[in-house]
């Protein structure tokens, strides 16, 4: 039998055995089967004559429900799903792509075949237009260069968030489709 304050996977503390506080409790037991609301001496003894320990699992509620369950094996079962679902989950990070207003074309293929590179292993593509001096006067320039990046990616990208000028960059999100 486990003894004393435990955390669960959600880094909330677990009350377990003696170091729950209530004086009266709601048992549920081992087999799902509610026991009623008893005093937490006699839920105490229920627990430990069956070998399990007395788990408090609803704090908030009035009374507090607790559960007569193996704690250990609660744990490692909880412990299994969190890495499961984990497991599942992929991340989606956002890249960037830096283009300036007199990119060449070469440069432009190159960084067009990054954005699909990117977009290909399911990331979302930051593309930004640096402007630099008087290069600013001209933001149409850039707003033609990322508008025609968005025709060119057309099939393997939609647009999240359209081409907005933030300070001196000119920035748009693509996702992929």
């Amino acid at each position: 039998m486990i003894n004393g304050k435990k955390k669960d996977s959600d880094n909330k503390k677990v009350n377990i055995n003696e170091y729950i506080r209530a004086a009266e409790v709601r048992v549920i037991s081992d087999e799902g089967d509610q026991l009623g609301i008893i005093p937490l001496a006699e839920a105490l003894r229920a627990a430990q004559e069956a070998g399990l320990d007395l788990v408090e699992v609803a704090s908030e509620a009035t009374p507090p429900v607790c559960r007569i369950m193996d704690f250990g094996r609660y744990k490692y079962q909880l412990s299994k799903k969190t890495a499961e679902s984990r497991k599942k989950s992929s991340v989606i990070e956002i890249k960037e792509v830096k283009f300036r207003p007199k990119t060449g074309e070469h440069d432009y293929q190159f960084k067009l075949r990054n954005i699909q590179k990117f977009l290909a292993e399911k990331n979302k593509v930051k593309v930004s237009m640096m402007f630099r001096g008087r290069e600013i006067a001209h933001a149409d320039l850039g707003q033609n260069l990322l508008e025609r990046v968005l025709k060119d990616m057309a099939e393997a990208a939609q647009m999240e968030q359209t081409p907005k000028l933030e300070g001196r960059s000119m920035v748009m999100v693509l996702a992929p489709k």
